[in-house]
């Protein structure tokens, strides 16, 4: 038996030799082939020979190394450029290797020690132009004019000034990328959060319908068989309806880009939760005022599912039999109100408290509050606040915003659905003896 041994993740900090080594290749035949035909034309200065060939490749041989230590490069190849030109070798493109570790060393953010270079190397220039020409080849040779080193100290400030421009854009190209990439996470992580509220929601409430549905079939299974069938069929009827809301959900997961979706469910649907709510024993009373104005789908969603989720919570720990849903149209937006007079019962099974925070984050994501928390005379009181629409949202379906919507469920405390009344500006809090999970 054979073991292949596992391949460690690639070093990083190392270069690759390619991307180093075309580059300098290119360089060293441009100084080569550029220098011998600039040589043609300038008869007053030094042929070049073998010294000469062997400066102009000194260049590009240092910048193989000019990611390691960016520094020692640049004035490596200021140095070698120097020589050159104090040996009367023909001017051409010698520059271009000091020109790309000027570019490198400022890339890897040494500007200052560029600058004190690019300052040697005009220094250097200016020494041997205004000065050791006299001893130095060619002979002949003439003092440089003003305009000559001028023209030297413009093109050095210009090419720093170039390099200092190459190292805001590549800086600005990196910041660029880490922020498209933390919002992409930020928008995966909201897209998890809006996933999870949509299937709880579309969960929470069939399943505990099926809940008290079975434990009314067993329990009238030998006495009323009659009732129990018909709990029975409304067990069917609700885990029907949850597999096709769940299949909704994945059918819209799958589709790919930006498919036609199914309508979202609104408040038209209402009438079926309060059939629902009836069909487990609840009572709900229905009152709308306000003059009804057509709502966007985010908060006309964000609504039907704060009433299902208040209704749900009332079957699950209410022992109240009736309800209570208003619907207030006021201007600019919606508020919704579900009240119960039963007591919260306690010590009974505990949930996992995303009830709550998901209605909070449905609201907030809206522009919206919602409050929660026993009510004065008795009884549990959900009451949501949506307004119509939130300028400047680039979805109308309130999908967007579940990352920030997080800091609204802000103060949960509760162990249960019921058991805080902490919303964005909640200040009800249910007693522990209230709460309800």
């Amino acid at each position: 038996m054979t073991y292949e041994e596992p391949q460690g993740e690639p070093r990083r900090g190392r270069p690759g030799v390619r991307p180093l080594l075309v580059p300098v290749v290119g360089i060293a035949v441009l100084q080569v082939v550029g220098s011998g035909v600039a040589g043609r034309h300038q008869t007053h200065r030094l042929a070049l020979d073998a010294l000469g060939y062997a400066l102009l490749l000194a260049g590009p041989a240092l910048l193989l190394f000019r990611r390691r230590v960016p520094v020692a490069v640049a004035a490596g190849t200021a140095v070698v450029t120097l020589v050159y030109i104090a040996l009367g070798y023909p001017y051409g493109p010698i520059f271009a290797s000091l020109v790309v570790a000027f570019f490198s060393a400022v890339a890897a953010g040494h500007r200052r020690a560029v600058s004190v270079t690019a300052g040697l190397v005009f220094a250097g220039y200016a020494l041997v132009g205004e000065w050791l020409y006299r001893w130095l080849p060619p002979s002949g040779d003439g003092r440089l004019s003003w305009a000559e080193l001028s023209g030297a100290a413009a093109w050095l400030l210009a090419v720093l000034a170039a390099a200092e421009l190459y190292r805001v854009r590549r800086e600005q190209i990196a910041r660029d990328r880490r922020e498209r990439a933390e919002a992409e996470r930020r928008q995966a992580d909201e897209e998890r959060m809006r996933i999870a509220r949509e299937l709880h929601d579309v969960l929470a409430h069939s399943i505990s319908l099926i809940n008290v549905q079975a434990g009314v079939a067993l329990a009238l299974i030998d006495e009323r068989p009659e009732q129990a069938r018909t709990a029975l069929t409304t067990i069917k009827a609700a885990s029907k309806e949850a597999l096709g809301d769940v299949r909704h959900v994945l059918s819209t997961l799958r589709a790919p880009g930006e498919a036609p979706r199914s309508p979202a469910p609104g408040l038209d649907r209402l009438p079926e939760l309060v059939g629902q709510a009836a069909a487990a024993g609840l009572s709900v009373d229905v009152t709308v005022t306000g003059e009804p104005v057509p709502l966007p789908v985010g908060t006309d969603l964000a609504a039907f599912r704060i009433v299902q989720e208040a209704l749900t919570n009332v079957v699950r720990h209410s022992g109240s039999r009736t309800a209570r849903v208003r619907l207030a149209h006021e201007p600019g937006g919606i508020e919704v109100r579900v009240d119960d007079d039963g007591p919260a019962v306690a010590g009974g099974e505990s949930g996992g408290g995303n009830g709550l925070v998901g209605m909070r984050e449905r609201a907030a994501a809206l522009g919206g509050t919602v409050r929660t928390g026993p009510r004065p005379d008795g009884g549990f009181r959900v009451r949501a606040r949506l307004p119509h629409g939130r300028p400047g949202r680039p979805d109308a379906d309130g999908h967007g915003a579940a990352g920030t919507a997080g800091g609204a469920a802000g103060g949960h405390t509760g162990e249960g659905d019921r058991g805080t009344g902490e919303g964005t500006e909640g200040t009800d809090r249910a007693t522990p003896a209230e709460e309800r999970p």
